[in-house]
């Protein structure tokens, strides 16, 4: 049966949904504050990154299922899909979510279904949804029905994630959960288990808390590695051969709208009850420091006092645009306030982001003392050392994301360092 779907919030989930919508038949308005990224979708043009979303946007827009607004209008189901980021004190901020599910209404009837999308600490759906929504004089949970069904996607694979993925649905009542469980039949293949709502916001956030805490003990590792003589990625790799275990890998930081974010919701809710989760933010929090403070030994041990910088990656992951909570925009900091001087350059991020950012890779190098990975990006393992020859003043790398095959750099002459590997230097 087909439905009209209002989707609030057009950005890395909330676009990509409506557009499964609506190739699955449904009639979609995908509403957003942001006045380019609806002109954008309704001229079907992309405002952001992801594979295989150009095609199926252009799908969309044609077959006349999805249509972008800046306001919400009637419809038969309302997905929220908007930011949840955390403050300063890294509390949770829910405004975004508390408005767009105020904006939504003035135009809820009876029957309708509300779900939200959006990691969110437990109890949103409660206290902050709930009390909204009560203004529209519907009956919740007989008049009204609401959900959380909480994304499970990484970028650079959202749609094969959105179909085979199981999902979790949790209603306020078991209706808001069977209504929303038909809904997403219509696309997603995966198993759709059913819970009430709370429980749903709480199992996406010990999600993303499990991997952080993961590899928060994955940096701790490298560090450790790195003071005895260890190449910690070989003994990561060795490690994970036991058939129970599963150790992530180490890195400059951690980024993302999740777990870079979500376990704070954890240490807000219980402060005193999330030791080992703190713990772990605040390693992860301080590898872009202990990079950068890398970054500063090596220049020195080089004799560079006046030492250049070429950075690669400013997004969170290899492949994709994205820049949220980006470790890279950390390490950037750091190195600004030691004075250090940088270029960075990233081939999925072509507006200009960051001060110092360049748009080749041989106008980052250009001048440079040694080239500083931050990303995995294919396009970075790929580089040739020896068409950098001609361009960098001292032949140094630095891999903090273990991408690059470090035996040809050290080849083609270069002093090699990686993150969490003090062995390279004595082979």
């Amino acid at each position: 049966m087909t439905k009209s779907i209002c989707v609030v919030g057009l950005g890395y989930i909330g676009l990509p949904t409506s557009v499964m919508f609506a190739i699955n038949g449904h009639k979609v308005r995908g509403v957003d504050v942001n006045h380019r990224a609806v002109e954008m979708v309704n001229n079907k043009q992309l405002h952001l990154e992801e594979n295989g979303l150009e095609e199926r946007l252009k799908e969309a827009v044609e077959n006349g299922n999805l249509h972008a607004s800046t306001e919400p209008a009637e419809a038969d189901v309302f997905i929220i899909a908007v930011p949840s980021p955390i403050k300063a004190d890294k509390t949770a901020n829910l405004e975004y979510v508390r408005k767009a599910t105020a904006s939504i209404v003035p135009f809820v009837k009876e029957g309708d279904l509300v779900i939200l999308e959006s990691t969110v600490p437990p109890r949103t759906v409660e206290d902050v949804m709930v009390p909204e929504l009560e203004k529209s004089n519907l009956v919740i949970g007989a008049q009204l029905f609401i959900s959380h069904s909480p994304e499970r996607v990484i970028p650079g694979k959202v749609f094969q994630e959105l179909v085979s993925n199981d999902r979790i649905v949790g209603g306020i009542n078991e209706k808001s959960s069977l209504m929303t469980k038909e809904l997403y039949e219509v696309f997603v293949k995966g198993t759709i288990h059913l819970t009430d709502a709370t429980t749903a916001e709480m199992v996406k956030v010990i999600e993303n808390t499990y991997r952080d805490v993961n590899i928060a003990f994955a940096n701790e590792l490298a560090m450790i590695s790195e003071k005895i003589g260890v190449n910690a990625w070989e003994a990561i790799k060795l490690a994970n051969y036991h058939p129970r275990v599963n150790i992530h890998t180490p890195g400059p930081g951690v980024g993302g709208h999740c777990i870079a974010v979500d376990p704070w919701f954890l240490a807000e809710i219980e402060p005193d009850l999330s030791k080992i989760i703190q713990l772990s933010r605040n390693t992860n929090d301080s590898m872009p420091m202990y990079t950068a403070d890398k970054i500063y030994d090596f220049l020195k041990e080089q004799g560079l006092n006046d030492g250049k910088v070429a950075l690669l990656g400013l997004s969170f992951k290899a492949n994709i645009d994205d820049q949220r909570e980006s470790p890279s925009l950390a390490v950037i900091n750091h190195l600004m306030e030691r004075e250090i001087n940088f270029n960075v350059f990233d081939p999925h991020i072509k507006e200009t982001v960051v001060v110092n950012q360049t748009h080749s890779l041989e106008e980052a190098v250009d001048g440079a003392d040694i080239l500083v990975v931050l990303t995995d990006h294919d396009k970075f393992k790929a580089i040739d050392p020896a068409q950098l020859d001609s361009l960098m003043r001292t032949k140094m790398v630095f891999d903090t994301k273990n991408a690059l095959p470090l035996q040809d750099w050290a080849k083609a002459g270069f002093v090699v360092k990686r993150l969490g590997d003090s062995k390279i230097e004595r082979d």
